[in-house]
């Protein structure tokens, strides 16, 4: 069986985040054969903006972006939730990778989406709209593969997500339900 290459995409650009935490537990959840990076640079991609996004004059770091998004099997996106729904730095990404539209890496792209907050909402609101903006871009929504973490700044206020065993394997389960869904076992929507 040849490796499986997932993506990270984080919305917090804090090197302290909660949300980054979870990405690198996340990524010590994968099976043998399952590799997860965390993509680094979404704060260097400028906002999306057309008059940009010409052929052969792309920005670099958008372009590292879209080729990173290519090249992975599937993506996994961490949200934190600003003001009630996704980081500007997420959604720009996705606005990135979607394009050109219609064809972008983006494209029927299996992706599973993890929100976190420091509320009892569990970020719901940044979760939702991740997952509208990720299926209209032409992803594929692994409906079986979201997990939500609430009160977070209490729950990992003295520990790393690595060391929750309970938040190992509900991470552990998404994985393997995005991991099955980039093989073809599943649909997605």
């Amino acid at each position: 069986m040849s490796q499986t290459r997932l993506l990270a995409l984080v919305g917090s650009l804090r090197a302290a985040s909660i949300n980054r935490r979870l990405a690198e537990a996340a990524a010590k959840t994968a099976a043998e054969g399952v590799e997860i990076t965390l993509y680094e640079g979404l704060a260097d991609i400028p906002f999306y903006n057309e008059d940009l996004d010409v052929e052969g004059k792309v920005p670099a770091a958008a372009q590292a972006l879209r080729d990173a998004v290519a090249a992975a099997d599937g993506l996994l996106l961490v949200t934190p939730e600003y003001n009630g729904s996704l980081p500007a730095v997420l959604k720009n990404a996705i606005d990135w990778a979607s394009r050109p539209y219609g064809a972008g890496a983006l494209k029927e792209k299996p992706a599973a989406v993890v929100s976190a907050s420091i509320s009892q909402n569990a970020a719901k609101w940044a979760h939702g709209d991740t997952v509208k903006v990720l299926g209209v871009a032409g992803a594929g929504v692994v409906e079986g593969a979201h997990l939500h973490f609430g009160v977070i700044g209490q729950r990992f206020a003295e520990t790393h997500p690595v060391d929750d065993a309970e938040a190992l394997t509900q991470l552990a389960a998404t994985i393997g339900t995005l991991v099955d869904a980039t093989r073809g076992k599943l649909v997605t929507v």
